[in-house]
């Protein structure tokens, strides 16, 4: 069975004084899933905007990414599947 689709992502990305905030919005055209994210600059630290901009959006995606695996383990399971084994999530070395 051979298949093409597409999906649409748009990725929205807000600073304001040292607080990036992203938002991914994905729409399947049967669902549509929002991950989020957000970055803090130290005030110790030089602000690049650009450093909270890849922060908050790679936050912002690992968070689709993981809607998108429970929602899949989710259809998995409607359809006789086993329940997927639960494996802890490493921590970011950054604050969140």
């Amino acid at each position: 069975m051979s298949h093409t689709v597409e999906w649409r992502v748009h990725l929205y990305l807000s600073e304001d004084e040292g607080r990036t905030t992203a938002r991914v919005e994905l729409d399947t055209g049967a669902a549509a899933l929002t991950g989020r994210g957000l970055a803090r600059c130290n005030p110790d630290d030089e602000d690049v905007p650009v450093i909270g901009d890849e922060l908050a959006a790679a936050r912002a995606l690992s968070d689709l990414g993981q809607q998108l695996v429970h929602a899949a383990e989710r259809d998995l399971e409607s359809v006789g599947a086993p329940p997927a084994p639960r494996r802890p999530r490493p921590g970011y070395g950054w604050i969140a």
